[in-house]
């Protein structure tokens, strides 16, 4: 897959951060799933919509694309997030088995914009991190404004 098509598909995942902002009961993260190019599962964070904190988008979103594809792997599936995700995302991308996630918000640009992480994970060597669980970050200035505005 291009970059451009990268870029389109991050830029959607911010799209779903900025309207989950604007929604009651959303959240200010969104994520896309997609698979062969094209999108099976995309949204925001419903933590306060659903009263349940378990729903990042990101886990939201695999939830959601192993139900379309009924299968618990993602395997050949590529996440596109608007922030680098938290040690709960992280696990559910490892047992998702998928390809790549890309993020725009570092968990640091989180932390300034006072989504607060654990010190576990802030403790935790970035590089090897990114690594092991094949993050990569694209367009950050883009998905960090969506805490600016």
């Amino acid at each position: 897959m291009e970059s451009n098509s990268n870029e389109a598909f991050m830029r959607k995942a911010i799209a779903w951060a900025q309207k989950g902002k604007e929604t009651n009961g959303g959240g200010a993260f969104g994520a896309v799933i997609v698979k062969d190019g094209a999108i099976i599962a995309e949204g925001h964070n419903q933590v306060g919509k659903n009263t349940d904190c378990t729903q990042h988008a990101e886990l939201g979103m695999i939830q959601e694309a192993c139900k379309k594809l009924s299968n618990k792997s993602l395997e050949g599936c590529i996440l596109y997030t608007s922030c680098e995700p938290c040690l709960m995302c992280l696990g559910a991308t490892r047992w998702a088995e998928l390809q790549m996630v890309y993020y725009g918000a570092s968990a640091a640009d989180a932390k300034d914009a006072g989504y607060i992480y654990s010190d576990l994970f802030y403790n935790s060597h970035t590089g090897k991190r990114h690594v092991e669980f094949n993050l990569k970050q694209l367009l950050r200035e883009e998905a960090v404004a969506v805490w600016k505005n």
